[in-house]
């Protein structure tokens, strides 16, 4: 049996014209004699009367402190009335299509409400399905635990779903269906001239979306890249071929190997604020960073010197992250409306001056450097968020990602 896993995102599924270019999509894998396993998201986004947003506003708008467990509960009625009315248009179109939840599909959870993490998947009830002649339509971003709770995901949940269930199903292929036409080497909205890739690797499509790109979850990425199994991001609104993430590089075919690419993509974090804390003590940076993670608060772009540390949270915990530490008598400075911007490349490690390339690019522009940090496959900086858009275009020019 040949499986493939295709996902369907909100934009997808928002409208009837749009859900019968679905149906196209679905057709088109059963013609070439692919059984699919369809994922759906809650119908539209923010402001969209099924959007998972939504609810939650509806929700919190009665109490804006409800229990994570019952927030769930409402959560996942945004899966469940996309994947109901995705199924009746398969039915309509004489597709034998059967809706199931997560719980349905065999999806456990962890208790974790709102950012449950999937334990195990059984794989009788779809495998059923498909020995049956039916197509699977799957509420993506949900789950249930051992006892029958009804969990989610997490943002990016539906992403989740869908290589999870790719695994457990030893599918061939995993298609994440979107609005855009596939990974592209910077925001478009940023850069005029940026491009589609055709091909990246697991490990630079995580950094890019660790990073700040939004197409598609990292943890979907790492559950693919654990079972090997191709992951194509592309448009329900076009036939372009997409993104394709995978080990298999391009240089087996003779050309330049993903791996090989000194920069494949740039992408950027805005509201981003800075806090510098002024101390001597030897062991301060060890109670810092416990103190941040007893208080909930994520941290990034860490640099420690000496009489000085220095790292970057989300700017809406910056007052939290400021009080915290000056209530234990540290000397705190916040520093807002900053941006993070990164450039990723799985071909960089090794090679010298990329750092100097990136600095030279910025320093050209005149845009003040606040803070860097590199890795083996990212070179990271703070910015004033003023520049961020010319950061950004700064070095996707620089590193000449329009020419992939």
């Amino acid at each position: 049996m040949r499986i493939i896993v295709q996902k369907f995102g909100g934009t997808s599924v928002a409208s009837p014209e749009v859900r019968q270019l679905v149906v196209k999509k679905i057709q088109k894998a059963k013609e070439q004699d692919l059984q699919p396993v369809v994922v759906v998201s809650a119908m539209g986004r923010k402001g969209d009367s099924y959007a998972t947003d939504t609810l939650i506003g509806l929700v919190r708008s009665a109490n804006k402190h409800t229990a994570a467990r019952e927030l769930d509960q409402v959560m996942c009625c945004g899966e469940m009335i996309s994947a109901a009315v995705m199924t009746a248009t398969l039915q309509e179109r004489g597709i034998e299509a059967v809706m199931l939840t997560g719980g349905q599909a065999g999806i456990i959870t962890d208790a974790n409400f709102n950012h449950a993490r999937i334990l195990k998947i059984d794989s009788a009830p779809i495998l059923r399905l498909l020995k049956n002649g039916k197509t699977p339509v799957v509420c993506g971003f949900q789950g249930v635990t051992a006892d029958g709770e009804l969990t989610t995901l997490g943002r990016g949940g539906s992403d989740t779903t869908a290589s999870a269930l790719g695994g457990a199903l030893n599918a061939e292929m995993i298609e994440i269906y979107t609005d855009v036409a596939g990974i592209m080497t910077a925001d478009p909205r940023l850069v005029s001239n940026a491009k589609i890739l055709d091909c990246i690797s697991y490990g630079e499509v995580c950094q890019l979306a660790h990073q700040g790109a939004k197409v598609i979850h990292p943890r979907a990425v790492e559950i693919a890249m654990q079972k090997n199994i191709p992951l194509v991001v592309k448009s329900t609104f076009c036939d372009e071929p997409g993104t394709l993430i995978t080990n298999v590089s391009k240089g087996d075919s003779g050309g330049t190997s993903v791996t090989d690419r000194i920069a494949t993509g740039v992408t950027y974090l805005a509201n981003i604020a800075q806090i510098k804390v002024s101390t001597h003590h030897t062991d301060a940076s060890y109670k810092v960073f416990k103190t941040m993670a007893a208080s909930n608060i994520s941290v990034d772009l860490i640099n420690v010197h000496p009489g000085q540390i220095m790292f970057t949270v989300a700017e809406e915990l910056a007052d939290k992250a400021a009080e915290t530490l000056r209530a234990l008598g540290y000397e705190v400075e916040t520093l807002y409306d900053c941006a993070k911007v990164s450039v990723v490349g799985g071909g960089m490690r090794e090679v010298p001056g990329v750092m100097a390339s990136f600095v030279e690019a910025l320093s050209l522009n005149d845009i003040q450097i606040l803070q860097t940090v590199d890795s083996h496959t990212s070179i990271s900086v703070l910015v004033k968020k003023s520049e961020m858009q010319k950061s950004v275009t700064a070095l996707h020019e620089k590193f000449s990602l329009a020419a992939i």
